[in-house]
């Protein structure tokens, strides 16, 4: 009973607000404590400066009713401010509970972006000064777990830029800031020493292949990270030197949701933050001849006979057996843009279609299934094919590779998410001349 018990818990049921949040209320609580009693409400918020994480209350569980969170973070001067989000799972009401991105020192500043449980899009925030604003905010009802980010301190794109792909990393840094620190470009190179630099008039480049001058893979909170360094030492007479004048910049390439993000920063003396990038997955779609996938098939358009059995082979473009492949979703539709009319042949890795079949699918660098081939009703004999694919570290256990057919979809993006979209086609129902044609050579 919750008469006289406002704002405490009983042994088998809650007086106490949070109650909600947990279905755990006594019966009667709306009749003496609904809007009367409140709980400890977190602090939240705050000014951050460099480099840090931020997160909604009592994450990871679910946050509270009525929250306000500004965050005021800032950088260095000259630097800006790189912000991640790494979890986002929030109320299904985008105008009840969201998150503003400002870029500026306040709510008053531009806003960049907002994010709500269906626009999760872009994860991945920059400022264009020092200073960057987050607001959370939730209504009176219906909760999440929330939110965690992280932010660093990044110097300005003019000053130098990764970019990042499954294949290549490229690094630019600006001469003129290389000059200001009293090194020439010809001194850098990588981990390994034969990997070096090359200059145009205004930027110094490395421009490498991801696997190659002693880059390192590794997999930290399920992320995929592939690092290197950038060196120097300043020239000097003779072959010893007692002064430090050696120059380092760390090189991470962080695999996000939808891209891979490069961050670059100086250790040791030299504290010029963060440098950051983007990039993305190269994958691939094909078709081939028969469930062997010895060989693709080149033709385009695919050329097919109603309920032919078609393989299909989704694969990373560079090999790469430490990484495994996930095919989450793949659909059809009569249209390459995807907008009208689509057909579910897989769905949460699990088969859609009573005619599909899987062969592989998240323990490998590839994944395989086929179908027969359709047509849609009151259309042209066009088929395309759209496939949301994940890449997971092998040795990540709870990766999204590992879990298979779900039916029941989680809304919340997890840091072992690392997606990318590939369409094929399209596949062109044959001519009944062509059909009848190599009926006849059978025979």
């Amino acid at each position: 009973m919750c008469k006289d018990q406002c704002g405490f818990s009983n042994s088998r049921c809650s007086c106490e607000s949070s109650c909600e949040q947990y279905g755990r209320c006594c019966h009667d609580y709306y009749d003496y404590c609904y809007y009367t009693t409140s709980a400890p409400v977190p602090a939240c918020g705050g000014r951050l400066y460099g480099s840090g994480s931020i997160s909604s209350p009592y994450y990871p569980s679910y946050y509270h009713d009525n929250a306000q969170c500004v965050w005021q973070l800032s950088a260095p001067p000259g630097q800006t401010i790189f912000l991640s989000f790494h979890d986002f799972d929030l109320e299904r009401c985008c105008n009840c509970d969201y998150v503003n991105v400002y870029d500026g020192p306040s709510t008053a500043s531009h806003l960049i972006e907002k994010l709500c449980h269906n626009n999760t899009t872009h994860l991945d925030f920059q400022s264009s000064s020092s200073y960057m604003t987050v607001l959370f905010r939730s209504d009176y009802s219906g909760v999440g777990r929330g939110f965690k980010a992280y932010f660093s301190s990044s110097l300005n794109s003019n000053t130098g830029h990764v970019d990042c792909s499954s294949d290549w990393m490229n690094i630019a840094i600006r001469k003129s800031y290389l000059d200001s620190l009293g090194f020439n470009w010809y001194d850098l190179y990588l981990d390994d020493h034969r990997c070096r630099a090359s200059a145009d008039y205004y930027n110094v480049t490395f421009n490498f292949p991801l696997h190659s001058c002693s880059t390192r893979r590794k997999t930290e909170n399920g992320r995929i990270i592939y690092t290197n360094n950038v060196r120097a030492a300043q020239s000097t007479s003779g072959e010893i030197t007692r002064h430090d004048t050696h120059f380092l910049m760390r090189v991470n390439c962080v695999m996000e949701r939808d891209s891979s993000v490069g961050t670059l920063y100086e250790a040791k003396e030299i504290l010029n933050g963060t440098i950051t990038g983007t990039g993305r997955f190269n994958t691939t779609m094909a078709f081939y001849p028969s469930s062997s996938f010895y060989y693709p098939i080149t033709e385009s358009p695919y050329r097919v006979d109603l309920n032919q059995q078609l393989y299909v082979q989704v694969q990373l473009t560079r090999a790469e057996p430490s990484l495994h492949l996930f095919i989450d979703s793949c659909v059809a539709s009569p249209n390459h843009d995807f907008s009208i009319r689509t057909y579910d042949l897989i769905r949460n890795g699990c088969k859609r279609d009573s005619t599909v079949t899987i062969y592989r699918n998240g323990d490998r660098y590839f994944a395989q299934f086929s179908f027969r081939a359709f047509k849609f009703l009151r259309t042209h004999n066009q088929v395309f094919l759209r496939c949301d694919v994940i890449i997971c570290a092998d040795n990540d256990y709870n990766s999204r590779c590992r879990q298979g057919c779900r039916y029941r979809r989680k809304r919340s993006l997890s840091s072992d998410h690392h997606t990318a979209v590939v369409t094929l086609g399209p596949i062109t129902q044959k001519d009944p001349e062509e059909a009848v044609a190599k009926t006849e050579d059978k025979e």
